[in-house]
């Protein structure tokens, strides 16, 4: 009997715990709306971009020929990449979807960016306290997306810039290292791709071609700068400096405005000024051409 009597005790403790555990149990989380996107718009139909912001130079970019160019506040080839993350707004994706009735309740009537592509324009107001989002107005409704897009849009003009020390359509054909200081001597440096062959004009060369060949495919082949600004070329300053022979003919000139703590390469027809680490300095202006500098 008295076993019972504690069977049923525990029992009854059991029940007592489950109707408990019930009771305190997290409410099952609303289901989340589903996402919809921002626009149905595509980034390869604009060759336009129009970036303003309060108290900040309004920037300008356009498409020609398949390629991207900053047009304002200074002319020069643009970075794909950076353009592609300004124009994914148009993929964007918001839970949240509001009338733009109130423009004031989401910062829209004096917005804190404005996005143009095209003829389409993209408003950025406030952020939402809860989420950390961002309201975005575009057409009749208001959205709720990730700050990225508007960070994309406000970074530094010159985050803007090809990192790429030529343009895709500038392809080598030759250097002429003559006017740097290592090769000033001895007759210089002169180089020339013929028919995949390395042509070297220096006395007493004895390049070998899979040397050369080697060295123009990990260095020229892989040149991309850490960073690029703007300058103003200075015609009466003299730098070391060198050539290269373009296939068309074309000739362009670089001056070695310095090697130490970095490499600098200043390109004058773009008023561009490229920034290298220093041991790719070193290896992209001493080719092995078998001869001591």
């Amino acid at each position: 009997m008295k076993s019972r009597w504690i069977l049923n005790l525990i029992l009854l403790a059991a029940v007592v715990g489950i109707v408990m555990a019930l009771k305190f149990m997290p409410a099952k989380p609303p289901a989340q709306a589903p996402a919809v996107t921002v626009s149905d718009l595509n980034s390869d139909n604009f060759a336009a971009i129009s970036i303003e912001a309060p108290a900040k130079r309004a920037v300008t970019l356009e498409k020609r020929d398949g390629r991207w160019w900053l047009v304002q506040p200074y002319k020069a080839r643009a970075d794909l990449s950076a353009v592609e993350r300004i124009m994914s707004i148009v993929r964007a994706e918001s839970v949240d979807k509001f009338d733009a009735a109130e423009l004031a309740h989401y910062g829209l009537d004096n917005p804190a960016l404005k996005l143009k592509l095209g003829m389409e324009e993209f408003a950025f107001g406030t952020f939402n306290p809860v989420s950390g989002k961002q309201y975005v107005g575009f057409r009749n409704s208001v959205y709720l997306v990730d700050s990225k897009y508007s960070e994309a849009a406000l970074n530094q003009v010159v985050e803007l810039l090809d990192k790429n020390l030529l343009s895709p359509d500038e392809q080598i054909a030759g250097f002429d290292f003559s006017h740097l200081e290592q090769w000033e001597e001895g007759g210089g440096l002169r180089m020339a791709l013929n028919k995949d062959q390395w042509e070297v004009t220096r006395p007493a060369s004895k390049a070998n071609q899979e040397e050369l060949k080697g060295w123009f495919a990990d260095s020229w082949g892989t040149l991309i700068a850490m960073s690029v600004e703007p300058y103003q070329p200075d015609h009466r300053a003299k730098y070391p400096s060198f050539k290269i022979v373009l296939k068309n003919g074309k000739t362009l000139h670089f001056d070695k405005e310095s090697e130490s703590p970095e490499l600098i390469l200043a390109r004058p027809d773009e008023g561009l000024r490229y920034h290298f680490p220093q041991d790719v300095g070193f290896q992209i202006l001493n080719p092995p051409v078998g001869v001591a500098k």
